[in-house]
Order: C-alpha cells, then sequence, then structure tokens
C-alpha cells in the first residue's frame, strides 16, 4: 500500500513538471519561433502603440466609421467572456435588440433591406470580420461622416474584401479594423 502511494505521488509529480511546465514551455517556443504574429495574438501596431487584433473584434461607434457586428462577448468585445447569448429566436429581449438596431439602420438607408451581419452576433461574439454586404450598406454612412464621394468609400470596401480561404473555404469578408485603419490613412479625419 504504502509503495502504491509512493508511486502514485511520484507520478503526479513527474506529470505535472512534464506536462505542466515542460511541454507548454517546448511549444510555446516552436509558436515563437515559427509563427511569432499568429503567437502573439496578430496586434496591429501604428505609430509604436497596439490598436488591436487582427483576429478579435472591437467596437466602432463613430458614424465616420465602419462599425463591427454586435456583440454578445462580456460587455462587448471582451475577449475573456467569449461566447453567444444563448438567446434564442423567440427570446423577447434578443427580438427586442434586433428590432431596434434593425431601426436604427434603416435611418441610413430607409427602404433598403438590412444586412443580417448588422444585427446578429456570432458565435464568439468577437468575430472581427464583416460580410462584403454589411460593409458596403455602411458605406454612405461613413461617406457623409467624412464629407467623401460614396464612390470613392465603396472602392476602400471593394479592395479590402477578401476572398475565400484556398479558394473554397468559409465566405468572402472584409476586416473591420484593417479597414477602418486604412479609411484613417487614406482620408484622415479632421
Amino acid at each position: 500500500m504504502r509503495s502504491t502511494l509512493n508511486i502514485a505521488i511520484r507520478y503526479t509529480i513527474l506529470t505535472t513538471i512534464l506536462l505542466g511546465i515542460v511541454y507548454p514551455l517546448i511549444v510555446t517556443g516552436l509558436a515563437q519561433l515559427t509563427m511569432r504574429d499568429k503567437a502573439n495574438g496578430q496586434l496591429v501596431v501604428r505609430n509604436g502603440q497596439i490598436v488591436g487584433s487582427a483576429i478579435i473584434g472591437q467596437g466602432f461607434t463613430s458614424a465616420g466609421y465602419f462599425h463591427s457586428r454586435p456583440s454578445a462577448a462580456g460587455n462587448g468585445y471582451d475577449a475573456t467572456s467569449s461566447g453567444g447569448s444563448n438567446l434564442g429566436p423567440s427570446n423577447k429581449a434578443l427580438v427586442t435588440r434586433i428590432d431596434g438596431d434593425v431601426a436604427n439602420w434603416q435611418k441610413l438607408n430607409p427602404g433598403q433591406p438590412v444586412p443580417i451581419g448588422l444585427v446578429t452576433t456570432s458565435a464568439s461574439g468577437l468575430d472581427p470580420d464583416l460580410s462584403p454586404a454589411d460593409a458596403l450598406y455602411q458605406v454612405p454612412m461613413v461617406a457623409a461622416a467624412r464629407h467623401l464621394p460614396e464612390a470613392t468609400v465603396h472602392a476602400l470596401v471593394e479592395s479590402h474584401i477578401q476572398g475565400r480561404q484556398l479558394g473554397f473555404l468559409g465566405e468572402p469578408r472584409v476586416n473591420v479594423l484593417e479597414l477602418n485603419l486604412a479609411l484613417d490613412d487614406a482620408y484622415p479625419t479632421k
């Protein structure tokens, strides 16, 4: 009995050291050597400051910027609280929120159907991308706020549409942070 207990304790200590310390250090080291940008969260840096991550959505509220999808993660785009709302399609709070969001977007483009991605959250609540339709719907708002022709802003959106991965995976998308940074670079606000 005593030798069984000693073996169990030694095995626990050994596996804790190997799997809890050595293995994570090896994996982290390999990730830093082979794909540093991805291992560090694909941070976007401008003028020496971190302005966001290419893989984590963030909220933009000014009319001069393209807005991300709504977020159900914590208090909005909270990476420590990733997850959907778990509200079903008949949930009154969800229906009320979506109806309010649709009404707000319709003020921008009266008579135009609001793309579903602008009023629904992603499964993680942190999606950094919009569909091309979601981004193009916002062109009049951004163009008016920046005093630019809609055709100019439309062309900027078109130039930021990323195709399917490997040509067949996923859907075409627009990274909101990258689009807004390109907007600032090309047409800074005053």
